[in-house]
């Protein structure tokens, strides 16, 4: 209620809470509305949820209850919203994307980071799958997507919280509408967060089969998710061809190079480690569409590199990329003594 409290009106809907969040939401000021919702779907909740939005209300910003914005988000968002209007007129429907930490590290930095999409104008708008549901436009003005920047959430998922219930959900949203590409995506990563790997394979290539599959940065994600799968069940070369469509895919985007680095380091190919490494650090832009996961990042990519070039007797490029690592992690004593060893070699003491 603190981070929602910069809006006008907070509207929640408890769909099953046994303790005592429906009357601490409502000391706090909020209208709560109490909802069982049978069989569960997450659009039907969301959809519910919004029913019960005043239509004269002009802007709905989603969140659950383990979602904090940092403070000023209202005015960020205000600011991109009128901009726009200026800008593209009053006509054009709009949604809006901001910043999502979805997973933050002990330090408090970004873990697992992309644009989020739950801002929309209240009405022409409804929500749409059981479950990684999207909210759809519905309405016939133009519609464009705002970029809200300054505008961050940050997630503190609860581990402990059953996930039982999303495979169910995601082969229902398949079997509802078997040429949806982005569901059946999210079935394939399911699988492979299970670690069914063939059920992982056949459902990522049947997902990029399909004419709809056209957003590389999704593509190129479950060609890693591919190249994982087949490298867990000992197909190495398949996890070579895979990560290697994976980076052609997205040659702009880091996480595949550097997934991919991993894959060979632990293999010791340090050619293609070196390699790989070093065209992941070329690239200086995160995604603005996709998540951008922290290895990627991160002095990952840098030590990587030191290790490739040390191990191929290449001391000033080892030196170079093991400092840049450290500096990252200044306090750990295995990149502080990998930098002692290189030190050695480049002078050659070593």
């Amino acid at each position: 209620m603190a981070s929602m409290g910069e809006a006008d009106l907070v509207v929640v809907t408890d769909t099953g809470s046994t303790d005592d969040t429906v009357d601490r939401l409502r000391r706090l000021g909020a209208v709560v509305y109490e909802e069982e919702i049978r069989p569960w779907r997450f659009d039907t909740a969301r959809n519910r949820s919004l029913e019960h939005v005043p239509e004269n209300i002009d802007i709905c910003v989603c969140t659950d209850l383990d979602e904090r914005f940092l403070p000023g988000w209202r005015e960020k968002l205000e600011s991109a919203w009128r901009s726009s209007q200026l800008l593209r007129g009053l006509s054009a429907a709009r949604t809006g994307r901001y910043l999502y930490n979805w997973s933050l590290k002990p330090d408090g930095t970004p873990a697992v980071q992309f644009y989020y999409f739950k801002v929309h104008e209240r009405n022409g708008f409804r929500w749409k799958c059981p479950i990684h549901e999207y909210v759809q436009y519905a309405g016939t003005e133009p519609l464009e997507t705002v970029y809200i920047e300054g505008m961050v959430l940050n997630h503190y998922p609860d581990s402990t919280k059953p996930r039982d219930f999303y495979l169910p959900l995601l082969e229902l949203a398949v079997e509802e509408d078997p040429t949806d590409d982005r569901m059946r995506c999210y079935l394939g990563r399911e699988y492979t967060s299970r670690g069914e790997w063939r059920k992982s394979i056949d459902t990522l290539q049947a997902y990029l089969a399909l004419p709809s599959a056209n957003w590389d940065e999704e593509r190129s994600a479950a060609m890693r998710w591919i190249a994982n799968a087949f490298y867990r069940l000992g197909e190495v070369k398949e996890a070579y061809h895979w990560y290697g469509r994976a980076c052609e895919e997205t040659p702009r985007v880091r996480e595949p190079y550097v997934e991919f680095a991993a894959l060979c380091y632990e293999l010791e190919d340090w050619p293609m480690v070196l390699f790989l490494t070093e065209e992941a650090l070329k690239l200086r832009e995160k995604s603005k569409t996709f998540v951008n996961l922290s290895y990627a990042w991160d002095g990952t990519a840098d030590d990587l590199c030191a290790v490739a070039a040390y191990r191929m007797h290449l001391p000033e490029c080892a030196l170079e990329h093991a400092r840049r690592a450290l500096a990252y992690q200044p306090d750990s004593k295995r990149l502080q003594n990998n930098l002692i060893l290189i030190e050695s070699a480049a002078s050659g003491e070593g």
